[in-house]
């Protein structure tokens, strides 16, 4: 009698899966059309996965629901043949709900993706859930924004001057730079605390330079946009339009083009054109740089003002295809290679800032602390030395405390106990990382009396230039103290004249510890809890612009303040915290 088949059951995994899914997604926005009025699309690759409707992935959910007038346009699938009228980018995609939900799940998990790529590691949210809800049409608004109580992205739309709908979850550079908000605040959740001018300003800033970058990172759609009259013929383009000043008035580097066409006929150019603020130290003494969105427009300037200079000397190695002529293709492909490296710098940078009142000085020494701790050698881009001029053009400076050739953060203190401490526990527990910081809180000047508490421990593994793993396991820890205002100038820290004396104070500090593969401290960032200079300042801005008047973070006022800055609002001195 034959045996039945019982062979056990494969333990390959599928192999339907491929690593990557190819998207397509409008390269910039709708507004930006080709020769022949097609939209101008983009393919990228986002992480593969089994998708649900909606598309609802592991770290994306895509509702398309209007709470204004109630409609559900239905959870949308993602084909496995995209329709021919995507990739070639048909005008009327831009109404098709379907594509609306396929185009920001794409932007979202590849912002994602760059992220998590650039850190070594995985990326959480700043709430209590895995995904992300995103709503295409969240709110009949010239806005978008996150919202960590929401747990989610909320794009607007609203009527153009033409009568047609705009929906800011079109476009490239608005669904990147609200991702961008919301993965900072997983990275750094004590950002969204009031603190200092620069560290609300940094959360736009941050956000706007990645924005930029993930467009500038397209070498075809760099390519398409640089190619105009100003070439001789396909595939050449003239040295004398690719000067700083053409390339800083290019199309390239303006953000959000159609809304702020839209929000802003008289200026008819992108919403924000951080890079063609003009150098200087003004800007410290002007209260109109006061305001998050302008105050960042600076972080924006200097970062972007450097990616020029880096192309620009890229592209005056290239030789001439023509007399005066050089091949776009290499001048597009430099571009894109330099404005991918810069944003891996940038997003790596995050690992080596401070986990409270993060200040530029501050940017600018994590971004080439970063770089030089994965890439020894900066000679192919020069980015440390133009990064190090174009934050100085600003009256920026490396933090103190970091070394006076390089800007780079300086070692951490000699003498640390280690004998207590267990390697593997270190890399993963918040306990074992609160026990080092105990055993060595007096060389590390942490404030015994002060709330303490570890935040986060995140071991990462980034490949260097050299193909070899940098592994590091990097930890942040939080210090409170609460006083009245009448205790402060006993620590030396002045409180506003107009305080009242029994107002209650919180002054917050903290560190970031970057421990290396075999548990030694290699870099500790941090700002003390009795900072005096930072701490009085800080109060005197947070009294000045309405803090004490209600207290809190600026979570809720995301939507506020974009919403505000999208229609010219300067009615900063009158908010509350």
């Amino acid at each position: 009698m034959a045996r039945p088949n019982r062979s056990l059951p494969s333990r390959s995994a599928p192999t339907d899966m491929a690593p990557v899914r190819r998207m397509m997604v409008i390269a910039q926005d709708p507004g930006r059309r080709d020769a022949e009025g097609l939209i101008v699309m983009a393919a990228i690759e986002v992480p593969a996965e089994r998708l649900a409707p909606g598309p609802r992935g592991y770290r994306v959910h895509v509702v398309d629901y209007e709470p204004a007038s109630g409609r559900y346009a239905g959870a949308h699938r993602v084909p496995e043949r995209l329709p021919k009228s995507w990739i070639d980018g048909q005008p009327h995609i831009a109404r098709s709900p379907a594509f609306r939900a396929a185009n920001v799940y794409a932007l979202v998990m590849k912002t994602l993706a760059r992220f998590e790529y650039a850190l070594g590691r995985r990326v959480g949210w700043g709430f209590d859930s895995h995904q992300i809800h995103v709503a295409p049409r969240g709110v009949p608004d010239a806005n978008a924004y996150y919202s960590r109580r929401d747990q989610g992205l909320v794009f607007g739309w609203f009527v153009g001057q033409d009568g047609q709908v705009i929906d800011t979850c079109l476009s490239h550079d608005i669904v990147v730079h609200e991702t961008t908000h919301a993965l900072i605040d997983g990275l750094r959740e004590r950002y969204m605390d009031p603190s200092s001018p620069d560290q609300a300003a940094f959360h736009e800033g941050f956000a706007d330079v990645i924005a930029l970058l993930s467009v500038l990172s397209q070498k075809e759609l760099v390519a398409r946009l640089l190619d105009s009259s100003k070439t001789f013929s396909k595939g050449q383009i003239a040295k004398s339009a690719l000067s700083e000043s053409a390339l800083h008035t290019s199309a390239l580097l303006g953000l959000a083009e159609e809304m702020g066409r839209e929000l802003d006929p008289a200026r008819g150019s992108a919403l924000r054109r951080s890079v063609a603020i003009r150098e200087g130290r003004s800007w410290r003494s002007d209260p109109e740089y006061d305001e998050p969105h302008f105050r960042g427009e600076i972080l924006v300037a200097a970062i972007l003002k450097t990616f020029v200079k880096v192309w620009r000397e890229r592209i005056s190695k290239l030789g001439e295809v023509q007399p005066g002529r050089v091949s776009l293709e290499r001048v597009a492909e430099d571009g894109a290679e330099a404005a991918d490296y810069l944003a891996t710098m940038l997003i790596r940078s995050l690992d080596y800032m401070p986990p409270v009142h993060v200040e530029f000085e501050d940017v600018l020494s994590a971004m080439l602390t970063a770089d030089q701790e994965i890439r020894p050698d900066d000679s192919k881009y020069h980015f440390r030395l133009h990064l190090l001029r174009g934050f100085r053009a600003f009256g920026i400076e490396p933090a103190p405390g970091t070394a006076e050739e390089t800007g780079t953060w300086t070692p951490a203190p000699s003498g640390l106990r280690l004998d207590r401490v267990h390697l593997e526990s270190l890399r993963t527990d918040e306990d074992e990382v609160f026990r080092f910081v105990w055993e060595n809180r007096a060389e590390l000047k942490l404030h015994e009396e002060a709330y303490t508490k570890v935040i986060s421990v995140r071991p990462c593994m980034r490949m260097g230039s050299d193909g070899f793993f940098l592994r590091e396991t990097v930890a942040e820890y939080f210090q409170l103290l609460r006083l009245e205002a009448q205790e402060l100038r006993g620590f030396g820290i002045h409180p506003p004249a107009e305080m009242p004396h029994d107002t209650e104070v919180r002054l917050y500090g903290g560190g970031t510890l970057v421990f290396d593969e075999f548990g030694r401290l290699k870099f500790h960032v941090s700002k003390e809890v009795l900072a005096r200079a930072t701490q009085s300042q800080r109060l005197e801005y947070l009294w000045r612009y309405g803090h004490f008047g209600k207290g809190g973070s600026f979570v809720g006022r995301l939507s506020t303040m974009h919403r505000m800055r999208a229609l010219g609002t300067h009615r900063h001195s009158l908010e509350r915290w």
